[in-house]
């Protein structure tokens, strides 16, 4: 099959990655990719979001499959635009891709149908927000954006002054643009966080390994939100009675209230979870893999990527076999000095030849999340330049593996976080796991 992957970043890299040990691959393309992907598919330069010239791109190019691995040309309809010309395509279409599209449309979706999520207010007026928030009178409070804003529209805030400014930045500067014509106002939820990703032909869910996300820029969870510094897997908090919990309270409702509203998804779901003392809630919903979550949890995939994917678009998903390996994963992510804010690009990268180590590690392997390749050389092109991921027995071992990997690779000002899987590692020695 010749196959194209929509998307440019450490994400569709890993899904290239595992694409290509398919026997049925025979051919794979990325649009717009980057340096790194360039070494395992071939690129072709035209924006993900460019859903016009992408789906012509498809059918002139005779694609047999295409896996839109990016949020914004799901929520743009890609799907549903490939479909239209006979191409065969991942991912949910345009209607069920509001459940990350759309925070309002999720959090109706939620509380409709009973599954558990924090309290809530919507509004499209800044003075009804801020007078919901007095009344409430708890801090800190949550401020969402309602559409996709390349995973930054959520503001913490810690005070009424903060949240004025927050309201003030969404609704009234439109920092997010129109994703900020109307906000969601939540309640505060604390414990453990856990990313689950779900494939789906929208009747059968399979969940795969479940993950742990370290979201801020400097160590002990300081610093400002990022896209996302590194990742473990399994993710310790998530025992087999809580994962039980959420397909009985959580996976499936989210399922059957989509074929009720007469949107099913098919494609990955992506479900963020916080494990609160009164169980288990949903945070937010992606239409997508994570990134890096993808990262951790393909490597540890031992069933055939392609054939998983292809049954969630054909209907079959409960045919085909999703396994996942004993062990356990951990990506630490190489970023550009100044990032999430200020950073420079066309930063020579040492240290990588043909985009992998030039001194290879057993079960090492390097995504490329923002690289290009100038002059013949490896070079930064983004804030998260490289996600260096590992498998292993255990973390301990995972995460000592991704550590000396990433001594190997030098780039000028690059920045990473020391203490990823900490609290994966703290949690397993209480729980003597």
């Amino acid at each position: 099959m010749k196959i194209l992957v929509v998307g440019g970043g450490g994400r569709e890299h890993a899904i290239i990655k595992a694409l290509k040990k398919s026997p049925d691959c025979t051919e794979i393309w990325c649009a717009p990719g980057n340096g790194g992907i360039s070494c395992d598919a071939i690129c072709k330069n035209i924006k993900a979001t460019d859903v016009q010239a992408m789906v012509a791109f498809a059918a002139e190019e005779k694609f047999d499959y295409v896996v839109v691995a990016q949020d914004d040309p799901l929520a743009l309809g890609m799907v549903d635009a490939l479909a239209a010309v006979g191409i065969p395509a991942f991912g949910p279409d345009k209607a069920a891709a509001r459940i990350e599209a759309s925070k309002v449309f999720s959090k109706n979706l939620m509380q409709k149908y009973g599954i558990p999520t924090a309290g809530y207010g919507v509004f499209d007026d800044p003075a009804q927000a801020m007078e919901y928030i007095r009344k409430q009178g708890k801090y800190p409070v949550v401020i969402k954006a309602d559409g996709l804003a390349l995973g930054k529209g959520v503001l913490i805030c810690q005070s009424e002054a903060e949240a004025e400014e927050g309201i003030k930045e969404i609704m009234l500067d439109k920092k997010f643009g129109a994703s900020g014509n109307n906000v969601v106002v939540e309640e505060f939820l604390t414990g453990p966080e856990v990313s689950v990703l779900a494939f789906t032909d929208g009747t059968t869910l399979k969940p795969m390994v479940s993950s742990m996300d370290h979201k801020r820029a400097g160590d002990n969870d300081t610093g400002l939100n990022t896209g996302g510094m590194g990742t473990i897997a399994p993710n310790p908090y998530y025992t087999p009675e809580m994962a039980q919990r959420c397909m009985e309270e959580i996976f499936l409702p989210t399922i059957r209230a989509m074929q009720a509203e007469g949107c099913p998804f098919k494609g990955c779901l992506y479900f963020g979870l916080m494990l609160t003392p009164d169980g288990p809630k949903v945070i937010e919903y992606n239409c997508r893999f994570g990134d890096p979550e993808t990262q951790v949890v393909l490597p540890l995939l031992e069933g055939d990527l392609l054939r998983i994917m292809r049954a969630t678009t054909d209907g079959n998903l409960a045919d085909v076999e999703v396994r996942f390996a004993d062990g356990a994963a951990a990506c630490v992510i190489l970023a550009s000095g100044g990032y999430p804010v200020a950073y420079e690009k066309g930063k020579v990268i040492d240290g990588l030849t043909e985009g992998q180590l030039a001194q290879p590690m057993d079960g090492v392997t390097v995504y490329h999340s923002g690289t290009a390749v100038q002059d013949g050389a490896m070079v930064t092109a983004g804030g998260r330049v490289l996600g260096v991921s590992a498998t292993a027995a255990t973390l301990p071992q995972a995460l000592e593996k991704a550590y000396k990997a990433c001594d190997t690779i030098h780039f000028e000002a690059m920045h990473k976080r020391t203490d990823i899987g900490r609290r994966a590692l703290e949690a397993l020695k209480t729980r003597n796991v």
